[in-house]
């Protein structure tokens, strides 16, 4: 059954009159689509299978309901245990599921915690002596309380996967897997997830029973008002075209005002930042190698708009909520086509429109041919600026030509080291391991490494210090 949500309201739903005070504390009287399928099997005690992109209020569409059966089965809390378990992908994203549980319940006298990596084990412990209501947990920090006897799942009466198969991408099926035998087989689960691979199909199968299935959009879609474009571009000339664009030298559609900015690796996300900082563009990055107050703060930035760039691998591209993202930059397409549909939904949200703009090298083409057939989106092709080609020739992120070179030969002239006439050879072997076996006498023949002079020795120290130094770094 299909209905306008004009014409249903959360008081329409049979939710409980402290949740709808605390709905209506919030600002929120009609629900989204898949808050309006999902909450009256809930209700129920139905388990559940949501298919749903991000943004589209799955949190609500779970917790709402949720929080109405705790209160009415008024069970008390298990010791070092909870009654409903919220399992997340990433730090981020739990700790937003945490905060609006608290908003939920805020008239219901439910006790809400979280728990994710990043931060004190010892404080999560405490924190959880006495147990709680509603637990939201990143899956490695909940095993690793459960494997040094803090906690236990034997009290769970409401387990949801959130975001599922992006548990799957980030490689928690094992721990999923372990969970899932953990919890108590009596018990109602809710299953979330914006795609349904056969991966995320065989996992339901082991979690739900007769589960109720619930979809708002068709798989794989990207949001309609995102307008969506292209550009092709080298691998190494990506980083002017960023400069550029963020610069206002390069005018693209819509008004720049918050921008998110994807990469592939970690490494890349730091190194994007770097160069916008030196050509004076101030960005924060965020992605796995950063502690979580780092990452917190990175965000919390962002979101206040006290930094309007943020620099972000695929761990900030699904169910974080951050409002007015006018932009969404794939500086490296996905290697997973799905993972386009979720990076791009950081915009247009809450009613917004949103631009994404993808840069695509000659070696991503396949990635951008998958996107396309998953996705069935039409990406418009930009044209780069006029002046492109002397930007990056002069200033662009180009390999820097050998000292001696000139750019019509480009023959590989070897610069000799300050002070020595006839040193090159010897300063080329210093240089580089594979030089010294190329110096030869001058009858034409290898140079013995038996009985080389103080020389050689003093290049074989250097890798010592080297590494005894990489040790303290390791350290």
């Amino acid at each position: 059954m299909t209905q306008s949500i004009d014409t249903i309201r959360f008081e329409d739903l049979g939710l409980s009159q402290p949740v709808l005070q605390a709905l209506d504390l919030k600002g929120y009287d009609t629900p989204t689509p898949i808050q309006q399928q999902a909450i009256p099997p809930v209700l129920e005690g139905r388990d559940l299978l949501g298919i749903a992109q991000t943004g589209t209020g799955k949190t609500a569409a779970f917790m709402l309901p949720s929080i109405d059966r705790l209160r009415e089965s008024d069970k008390q809390i298990p010791f070092k245990s909870c009654r409903m378990l919220v399992l997340a992908p990433t730090r981020e994203l739990a700790v937003q599921i945490a905060a609006s549980a608290k908003d939920y319940g805020a008239l219901a006298g439910l006790k809400v915690q979280s728990i994710v990596g990043g931060t004190s084990v010892n404080k999560d412990r405490n924190k959880l002596h006495r147990g709680t209501d509603i637990l939201i947990a990143t899956p490695g920090r909940l095993l690793d309380l459960i494997d040094q006897k803090a906690f236990n799942l034997n009290g769970v009466e409401v387990l949801v996967l959130d975001e599922a198969d992006q548990m799957l991408d980030l490689g928690f099926i094992h721990a999923l897997r372990q969970i899932n035998k953990l919890v108590p087989a009596d018990r109602q689960t809710l299953f979330f997830s914006a795609t349904m691979p056969k991966a995320i199909k065989e996992l339901v199968s082991g979690y739900c029973t007769n589960p109720v299935q619930v979809s708002v959009t068709p798989e794989s879609t990207t949001a309609e008002r995102i307008e969506q474009y292209l550009f092709m571009v080298q691998q190494d000339e990506k980083q002017a075209l960023l400069e550029m664009i963020l610069s206002a030298r390069h005018p693209v559609p819509g008004d720049l005002e918050r921008i998110l900015i994807f990469t592939r690796t970690k490494h890349g996300a730091d190194r994007v930042v770097k160069k916008l900082s030196k050509a004076g563009i101030a960005a924060n990055a965020i992605h796995g190698n950063k502690s979580q107050p780092q990452r917190q703060r990175a965000l919390d930035e962002f979101r206040r708009g006290k930094t309007l760039i943020l620099v972000a691998t695929d761990v900030a591209a699904r169910g974080i909520d951050i409002p007015g993202v006018s932009h969404v930059i794939n500086y490296e397409l996905p290697n997973v086509p799905e993972q386009y549909v979720h990076r791009i939904g950081r915009t247009a949200r809450a009613g917004k429109d949103g631009v994404a703009i993808a840069f695509c090298a000659e070696d991503e083409r396949a990635y951008l041919k998958d996107i396309r057939k998953v996705t069935g989106a039409g990406l418009d092709r930009l044209d780069l600026p006029e002046n492109f080609r002397a930007v990056v020739e002069g200033v662009g992120p180009t390999k820097p030509e050998p000292r001696g070179a000139t750019r019509v030969s480009r023959k590989k002239v070897r610069p000799k080291p300050a002070g020595r006439s006839q040193g090159g050879q010897r300063g080329q072997a210093r240089e580089g391991g594979e030089g010294q076996n190329r110096a030869r006498k001058p009858g034409g023949k290898h140079t013995a490494r038996k009985g080389r002079p103080s020389g050689g020795q003093r290049r074989g120290s250097n890798p010592a210090r080297s590494g005894a130094g990489g040790g303290r770094g390791r350290g």
